[in-house]
């Protein structure tokens, strides 16, 4: 990983923090968000752990700038030490040239996996299968974001090394609007899955549009965080 990576991916979550009408509750966002507990975090600034909650909980006033400035240090010390792996899954987002509110994961797999492992990350519900069961690797994708700021060339990069890959698209009401997208990006993924709605809510054209352009599709209602951690694992 590179220093810019890091240098990057710290300024983004210190002004965040700076600028948020809740820093503590940003402060613990960005701490979920990298699997560190406050126990570990205090440990790594040799603090005690009252300190870190106190700050997320509002407790204490709202820290300044060299607060802010350990916090986020210590968070990134803290991956960098475990492998560095949230600070590499910010640069493979960067290198596909995306900003992280657009693509929240973009990983490869080192073998092929069954489609079966990412559907149990994501507790998903096959509502059609189509012509492969297998996965390269994954993205997840802010719908709204994706389809209305994404160029065609810009969509096909969310592909990563494969198309042989599942498409996880979050913030879905209906369906309508990736399985429309679908339907003018070529080649197809070998999966999507539609996160936020359950089987039932589907558009009623979603899964024969998903058997016309042979990919298998479903559903999932687990909560992102927790299924953010299970797809990471996979890689």
């Amino acid at each position: 990983m590179t220093a810019t990576v890091r240098d990057d991916l710290a300024h983004r979550i210190a002004g965040e923090i700076t600028l948020s009408d809740d820093p503590g509750a940003t402060m613990k966002k960005w701490r979920t968000d990298f699997d560190i507990s406050q126990t570990d975090l205090a440990a790594q600034l040799e603090v005690s752990s009252s300190v870190i909650s106190d700050y997320e909980s509002g407790r204490r006033s709202s820290p300044g700038i060299g607060i802010v400035r350990r916090l986020v240090r210590g968070l990134l010390d803290v991956d960098e030490a475990r492998g560095g792996n949230r600070i590499r899954q910010y640069g493979r987002v960067l290198s596909a040239g995306f900003e992280s509110d657009i693509v929240y994961d973009l990983r490869e797999y080192s073998t092929a996996l069954p489609l079966e492992q990412l559907y149990e990350a994501l507790d998903a519900t096959e509502i059609v299968r189509g012509d492969r069961d297998y996965v390269n690797g994954h993205t997840v994708i802010n719908s709204i974001q994706a389809i209305t700021r994404l160029t065609n060339e810009e969509f096909y990069r969310l592909y990563g090394q494969s198309t042989d890959r599942g498409l996880v698209f979050t913030d879905v009401t209906r369906g309508e609007s990736p399985l429309v997208a679908m339907r003018v990006v070529a080649p197809t993924p070998n999966a999507v899955i539609l996160h936020g709605i359950d089987a039932d809510e589907l558009w009623e054209h979603a899964g024969a549009l998903a058997k016309v352009d042979g990919f298998s599709l479903a559903t999932s209602m687990r909560d992102l965080d927790d299924a953010l951690a299970d797809l990471q694992a996979l890689a």
